[in-house]
């Protein structure tokens, strides 16, 4: 019988952990340096790779994905090492998939070519804003403009290129992100990010919301009324929605980013970077330590992680659910029945479908566009039940 991964593939993932900023809304793990010795990172990676491919030997890579932090800051010609590495070490796809996540700023798009030559094919953008004032608050370097112009030249180095955008932005209002949202939808190539701010705790947006200095965001009715126009306006002009926040033209979808939300395997390396690795027929949760220089230092030998959590059938179902109910694909049903060894709860499922929350139809089960505001309430009544 197949690994349970293979129904989702094989991806892998990398980190940079460094920005030339700390922007307020982030929790990712990004941090601010003088000085990066790029050599070291460059023969860090490398040796993971190694590692992580005699684990995984004679899997078929779909996708790479360097994220960060922001990894357009990362020197070309590492990037080129690591792509040249990673196809010396595992067989890929023949249409393998590899992300790059840039910042529009002037540094990063000056080097778009080059990394084009390195093998990148498909840049994703943090615009974030289309106009200054928003960008400002958001606490981006960039400007309208630089944005502008750094996707102009994003789109001239490669075909797929995607660009993030965060509303429900303070002040903002329904007409506000229409207009923004029409703007970006004129631009786009294929494939748009569209990310309601949300505050985290541990950052300064968080902070600032704690002490109640962060004013004038949207209610939960409009933050409802953004999220349905969203849906809308994206739907009406050929990029639906494929993920709760995700919007692409068919066959454009981030092939990456399926393989979280259909459960596959992939490999994290960099700083605090996470996987799922299936080894032996056990699955496990990975986590590499999240301190950049702690990282640097234990990759030199092969130490970079901290202890695997071992995952039960009965963990992997519930990851599965929490992932692919978030895809307009929804699940299948017996492939969660394999996992857990039981049915999803008969009652909970009716009692939702009788909402007009979900459906069922070919043992599928898909969220309908009324349930995916209340998403995180479906799961968790459908996993208690």
């Amino acid at each position: 019988m197949a690994d349970d991964w293979e129904n989702g593939g094989f991806g892998l993932y990398i980190h940079w952990p460094y920005c030339e900023s700390k922007c307020p809304y982030c929790d990712f793990n990004s941090h601010v340096t003088q000085h990066i010795d790029h050599a070291a990172w460059r023969d860090a990676y490398l040796s993971e790779l190694d590692r992580a491919a005699a684990e995984t030997k004679g899997r078929v890579l779909r996708s790479v994905f360097f994220g960060g932090g922001t990894p357009s800051l990362m020197a070309p010609d590492t990037v080129a090492q690591i792509i040249e590495r990673i196809r010396r070490n595992w067989p890929c796809s023949n249409d393998l998939e590899i992300t790059l996540e840039a910042n529009p700023g002037s540094v990063e798009a000056g080097r778009f070519a080059a990394f084009r030559d390195a093998g990148v094919n498909r840049i994703s953008m943090g615009v974030q804003a289309l106009n200054d004032d928003d960008l400002r608050r958001l606490g981006r370097l960039h400007s309208a403009d630089d944005a502008m112009r750094a996707f102009e030249i994003a789109r001239g180095c490669f075909e797929r290129v995607s660009f993030d955008l965060i509303y429900a932005r303070q002040g903002q209002t329904l007409a506000d992100w229409r207009a923004e949202l029409t703007q970006a939808l004129s631009m786009a190539v294929d494939h748009l990010s569209l990310y309601q701010l949300t505050i985290e705790q541990g950052t300064a947006f968080g902070d600032r919301y704690n002490a109640g200095k962060l004013r004038d965001l949207p209610d939960e009715d409009l933050g409802a009324d953004l999220f349905s126009l969203t849906q809308d306006l994206c739907g009406e002009h050929g990029l639906p929605a494929y993920e709760v926040s995700n919007h692409a033209r068919d066959g454009a979808q981030s092939r990456h980013n399926l393989i979280y939300w259909r459960y596959g395997d992939y490999v994290g390396i960099g700083p605090g970077a996470h996987g799922r690795l299936t080894v032996g027929r056990q699955r496990y949760a990975t986590e590499c330590y999240s301190n950049p220089k702690r990282w640097l230092d234990e990759a030199t030998s092969a130490r970079p992680e901290n202890p695997r959590t071992v995952l039960s059938l009965d963990d992997q179902a519930n990851e599965f659910i929490l992932m692919g109910l978030r895809l307009t694909e929804g699940v299948d049903l017996k492939r969660f029945e394999r996992l857990a060894g039981r049915q999803l709860a008969p009652n909970k499922v009716k009692s939702l479908q009788d909402l007009g929350l979900i459906s069922v139809q070919a043992d599928r089960l898909t969220v309908k566009d009324q349930g995916v505001m209340v998403l995180n309430a479906i799961i968790s009544d459908l996993l208690i039940g």
